[in-house]
């Protein structure tokens, strides 16, 4: 609320992470099950399958609110530490990650604005975005590789689904670091924490 000090959000970042790699988990688990029941539809069981997809569904859903609020609430704190240096709106900041063909490079640099922002008052330079663009390419690999297991290789093809679900662990574990970097990065630089303020035209309270 306007007024109270913003901090980093240390706990939407640990349920953020945590879902993270729980996601990672349950695909890896769902593509394992796609593909026997391609292979043997006979041995594996119909339910089974559907209640290992659904699952997946839940865990993943919750990853990504999970996600989108810290991600909010790092944002808000950005704007506060580097007034300018985030354009765009609140509301397109989390839609972007939503929206088909735009969520492919759009929140990357989303993403990058908010971590070069949230940089300690007095620190020398920025941090290269390399762990940003290394956790995004992972990332995009990892879509564009679990389209091509289903439209090319019919679900069946080895080599593309290891290399898809290796892909998306190692974009879980780089996720989790981009989290990592950002909240402690805040964490710094608001110390005991930074007044939000008010909107414009009411007074803040002391």
């Amino acid at each position: 609320m306007p007024g109270s000090p913003a901090k980093a959000p240390w706990l939407l970042a640990r349920c953020a992470q945590f879902a993270v790699v729980a996601a990672a988990g349950a695909d890896v688990f769902r593509a394992r099950a796609a593909r026997g029941r391609l292979l043997h539809p006979a041995a594996t069981s119909a339910a089974g399958f559907v209640q290992v997809t659904q699952i997946y569904l839940y865990v993943t859903t919750a990853a990504v609110v999970l996600f989108l609020v810290w991600f909010a609430r790092c944002r808000r704190n950005a704007l506060l530490l580097s007034p300018g240096r985030v354009p765009g709106s609140a509301a397109w900041a989390v839609l972007a990650w939503l929206l088909p063909v735009f969520n492919l490079w759009v929140p990357r640099g989303l993403m990058q604005d908010v971590h070069r922002a949230s940089i300690p008052a007095g620190a020398a330079a920025d941090r290269p975005d390399t762990l940003v663009n290394v956790w995004w390419a992972a990332w995009v690999g990892h879509a564009v590789l679990g389209l091509a297991v289903m439209n090319l290789g019919g679900g069946t093809s080895l080599p593309l689904l290891v290399t898809a679900q290796a892909l998306g662990l190692l974009a879980a574990a780089l996720a989790v670091a981009v989290v990592q970097r950002v909240t402690a990065r805040q964490a710094a630089a608001l110390g005991p924490g930074v007044p939000v303020p008010a909107p414009d035209g009411l007074p803040q309270s002391s």
